[in-house]
């Protein structure tokens, strides 16, 4: 059974940057666990957000939520997150994922091998924080020679960064069971598929001779939150058919049936969507999905239906403002 004491935050790409700032500082003050900034599509970049909440916050940890491990090489990334643990007096989290097509693609990056690209590029990424002077070469990961600096005055000691992945698919969570110190779970995700990938990393952690008490495992849930519940389901609907049209694994993975996941993405038309193509999507995702992949309703409705995951396994709980009541959905959630 999870703790019901911890309650994370999470921020997709709304509010405003400045807002989030302004809600982290709300969050801190409430005493959630953690908070953490997506890099999603090309909305925003998440480092530049947490900088400012690791300025003025004061004991809430700081999680990327997720960045990927393309754009950014294990040389950098270590960096940014050195950097992150000496502004925020050591309160930094590093989540990181394997990308998504086809955003990677448009950007000039040909993803392959992602299993061993993610065990390859945290294994550089540790030995940089431990101030290790780091070769490696493959043909997804290179390094020659190399060692972080660190700022001047900074001592030379090794640099714990807790390295979270965020899996979705069965050999990635198991991967991350084995290889990381936390897994987050990915949102818009049924109940049932959450108990799957905790037995997933659970496996994974065996195989390392771990057990899941080593790990930490949140989860991300997209809250619509509304006292009027049909309008909270109705954004809900939105954000759901958006995301089975950009990503239709994610559907998949919850056991949603294939030929209905390609009938939201055709109605969509890819990303981005043609025009009128959220609306025709939208058409196609009645209440029971909303239910199963996300939490909307009533402020009641939310802390019951995040409960559902408590119950499943997961850690804790990290809210995903989908609507603008973010103030309020912080305040109900840290009721949990």
């Amino acid at each position: 059974m999870a703790t019901r004491s911890r309650v994370g935050l999470c921020f997709l790409d709304r509010p405003g940057a400045l807002e989030e700032v302004t809600y982290a500082q709300l969050a801190d003050e409430l005493g959630y666990e953690s908070i953490w900034i997506c890099e999603t599509r090309l909305a925003r970049d998440a480092i530049s957000i947490l900088g400012g909440i690791a300025a003025t916050t004061r004991q809430i940890k700081l999680g990327s939520g997720v960045v990927n491990s393309w754009t950014r090489p294990p040389s950098l990334m270590a960096l940014t997150f050195a950097t992150l643990q000496e502004l925020s007096g050591g309160r930094a989290l590093c989540g990181i994922g394997a990308y998504w097509d086809p955003l990677a693609w448009k950007q000039g990056i040909h993803r392959r091998q992602p299993l061993r690209q993610m065990r390859e590029y945290l294994g550089v990424m540790r030995r940089l924080l431990a101030l290790e002077r780091v070769t490696f070469e493959s043909d997804l990961v290179q390094v020659r020679d190399l060692e972080l600096d660190l700022g001047h005055g900074v001592a030379r000691s090794p640099i714990h960064v807790p390295l979270y992945i965020g899996a979705t698919g069965p050999q990635m969570l198991e991967l991350a069971g084995e290889i990381a110190d936390g897994v987050l779970l990915n949102g818009n995700m049924s109940v049932a598929y959450t108990r799957d990938a905790i037995q997933r990393i659970q496996r994974g952690a065996e195989r390392a001779g771990r057990t899941l008490a080593d790990l930490d495992y949140p989860i991300l849930l997209g809250v619509a939150m509304d006292r009027d519940g049909d309008k909270a389901r109705d954004v809900a609907r939105r954000m759901i058919a958006m995301y089975l049209g950009q990503q239709p694994h994610v559907g998949k993975a919850s056991g949603l049936a294939p030929e209905y996941v390609q009938r939201v993405h055709d109605a969509l038309g890819g990303w981005p969507p043609r025009p009128d193509g959220i609306e025709a999507a939208m058409k196609l995702v009645g209440d029971d999905v909303v239910n199963t992949l996300l939490v909307a309703g009533t402020p009641d409705e939310c802390l019951s239906r995040a409960r559902e995951y408590l119950d499943a396994g997961a850690t804790y709980v990290i809210p995903t403002p989908e609507t603008d009541n973010v103030q309020e959905i912080i305040e109900v959630f840290s009721e949990l």
